[in-house]
């Protein structure tokens, strides 16, 4: 699929099943693009379907399969938008959450390649199901080890405070998939709280017992 030049090419491009439950139109919506005017648009449409595909059925699907509906917050970002996005947030914007563009190759600009030339892509999400047991107890932790458990191919997995949401990433270069806690309205990595990562202790093994009880009291166990 060439660029996007025309409302009926964007039309095409956002009818594209990504998975059984996710098609490309949810995963290119964007407040900042909204909100100021800036198209949020691939300009390598094809590697973007391809991530995407990788990042929904690998990963979205079976949080779907065990939580229901899964919400996606951020998905897709143009390499211009997250640029804007980012000098709206260094100029003191802080709801415009954007990275640079040089760490968000291959997380939420699906088609670029990092500068290791591997394909990856994320999406902030939160997850209904989870939310009013997350608003009680300000747990992230159990649904980081179930995520841990039953989803191998996830890269990285950052958590934020508000609705228990979350950056869940798809990367096909090596990794260490850590999953952690960055505090909202922070950009500082230094504030993190990791949970585990892999090469430590508590990486391996099986971690049922920390999710369990808040599965039980979802309903879910």
């Amino acid at each position: 699929m060439d660029k996007i030049k025309s409302i009926a090419e964007l039309t095409t491009l956002g009818r594209v099943r990504l998975s059984r439950h996710f098609f490309m139109r949810e995963m290119l919506t964007s407040e900042i693009g909204n909100f100021c005017g800036v198209p949020n648009l691939p300009d390598d449409p094809d590697l973007a379907i391809e991530v995407g595909k990788h990042l929904c059925e690998l990963l979205l699907e079976p949080l779907h399969s065990k939580f229901g509906h899964v919400s996606i917050r951020s998905a897709f970002r143009s390499s211009s938008l997250n640029a804007f996005g980012n000098e709206l947030f260094n100029a003191g914007d802080k709801s415009a959450r954007c990275a640079p563009n040089s760490y968000n190759d291959s997380r939420h600009t699906w088609d670029r390649r990092d500068a290791q030339g591997y394909m990856g892509g994320c999406a902030t999400i939160f997850i209904p199901a989870y939310l009013d047991y997350f608003q009680q107890s300000d747990d992230w932790r159990a649904l980081g080890w179930w995520i841990r458990d039953w989803l191998p191919q996830h890269d990285e997995v950052i958590f934020f405070d508000h609705l228990g949401a979350f950056n869940l990433r798809w990367y096909e270069g090596p990794n260490q998939s850590p999953i952690l806690h960055l505090p909202d309205g922070s950009a500082d990595f230094s504030t993190q709280t990791v949970l585990t990562c892999r090469g430590w202790a508590n990486f391996e093994g099986d971690h049922s017992s920390l999710y369990a009880p808040a599965l039980r009291q979802m309903g879910l166990a």
